[in-house]
């Protein structure tokens, strides 16, 4: 189906009924699956058949939805996790283990810097953390001869930075790594990371893929274009015989686009087991269907809300990719067009102290943790996702301590503006 639009990709992409069967995609709220004989499922276990045997490691419904993400993006395989930060580390422990490095894009979400910088580093892998905006040079003196991949996001969270992609996967594939890149901010509505040199795309599909703050849920994707085969010495997971099923080579059997996510399903799931429940994965795809028609109206009222924030009085600063004359404006119109989100950061005059009383006058959108659904809300994030960074950290993710991190909804954007003019009346 991937020769049909991407709007009827987001309704139809991933499941095709047969006749009589559901029109919907069928929520397979099982466990187990029964097989006729042990030599059938010993097969699935050898992975020379595909198939279901346990929902910890796949899943009917999950599958359908990672199918049709997997085509947003025009990748060659894909699935789904129980979370954004699932998603984040399955990508990079795919490849990685005790021992080897990781370059990474400093202003990236506080919730992934934490597992990167603290959770991951305990299991022996170190990251480098870079500003997105550094030179080719300083960007290339950050690699090591153990560097095992690149990460950033198409717009980081929440410092709205935006990725150049040109310059971080020409650094990635001159030192013959993978670029992974979280997408969730973008959606592929606005950015297909493949489309300018990304080989990994994940997502905390909690956010605008599902739409609603419904269910948590992550994904990835690969492009199937990284030839792994060309670096086997930094690669063995994929490019040598794997022991816990009997020899397979990922690489030789499930080829360039099939390797990764096999080797992520049934070694990672597997022995973690973070996998999303059947339900929220139904969930989701209720989202996506809607997903191309929920995105343009985030960014146009984003891009209200901003132009209304940058010209009142009671403002310090705006920041958001879709604002004429913003820092990363002009990258934004390269890398996506047509939008970039519905986030927008700024800072009320007076400091912490005006924006947490900003915060407190605000009636329709809400204070909240999470970001990127249908309902306006907003979040201080140096007291809350980034409380674990000092100052000198906030600094280098582009959190300043006046940041507010405001979650333009799909309401009228009369109501929104008139919201954000009462609340800052209060200051």
């Amino acid at each position: 189906m991937n020769d049909q639009s991407f709007d009827t990709q987001c309704i139809h992409g991933g499941y095709r009924p047969g006749n009589g069967e559901p029109r919907n995609i069928p929520i397979i709220q099982s466990t187990t699956f029964r097989y006729e004989s042990s030599e059938a499922m010993g097969r699935l276990f050898d992975l020379e058949e595909s198939g279901y045997f346990y929902t910890r490691l796949q899943n009917p419904t999950n599958d359908s939805v990672a199918a049709k993400i997997c085509g947003l993006e025009g990748g060659t395989a894909a699935m789904l996790t129980s979370s954004g930060q699932a998603a984040s580390f399955y990508s990079i422990f795919n490849i990685c283990s005790c021992g080897d490095h990781v370059v990474s894009s400093s202003t990236i979400y506080g919730g992934t810097y934490n597992l990167f910088a603290v959770t991951m580093k305990r299991m022996g892998i170190e990251f480098t953390f870079v500003d997105p905006d550094c030179t080719p040079e300083e960007l290339d003196a950050a690699f090591r001869p153990n560097t095992k991949a690149v990460f950033g996001e198409t717009i980081a969270n929440p410092a709205l930075a935006v990725l150049d992609f040109d310059k971080f996967s020409k650094a990635a594939h001159a030192h013959g790594v993978p670029l992974i890149v979280d997408n969730t901010f973008a959606t592929p509505v606005n950015c297909r990371p493949f489309e300018h040199g990304a080989d990994i795309v994940i997502h905390s599909t909690t956010k605008y893929m599902d739409g609603h703050a419904n269910a948590v849920g992550g994904a990835i994707v690969d492009s199937g274009k990284f030839d792994w085969t060309q670096y086997p010495d930094k690669f063995p997971g994929l490019c040598t015989p794997d022991e816990s099923y009997h020899g397979v080579t990922y690489t030789e059997r499930f080829g360039l686009g099939g390797a990764y996510i096999t080797k992520a399903t049934a070694q990672l799931m597997r022995d973690f087991g973070s996998i999303p429940a059947p339900m929220n994965s139904y969930l989701l795809n209720v989202g996506l269907e809607t997903l191309h028609l929920r995105m343009p109206r985030h960014c146009a009222n984003a891009l209200a809300a901003a132009k209304f924030l940058q010209s009142h009085e009671k403002v310090a600063w705006v920041s958001y990719p879709g604002l004429p004359g913003d820092k990363y404006y002009e990258r934004a119109r390269k890398y996506m067009p047509n939008g970039t989100c519905g986030v927008v950061s700024f800072g009320v005059k007076g400091g912490r102290k005006a924006a947490e009383a900003f915060m407190g006058g605000l009636e329709l959108a809400s204070i909240a943790t999470h970001v990127a659904d249908a309902k306006t809300c907003v979040l201080h994030p140096a007291s809350s996702t980034h409380r674990q960074m000092n100052d000198e950290e906030l600094r280098a993710a582009g959190v300043a301590p006046d940041l507010v991190r405001l979650s333009v909804g799909i309401e009228d954007i009369g109501d929104i503006l008139a919201d954000l003019e009462k609340a800052l009346q209060r200051v």
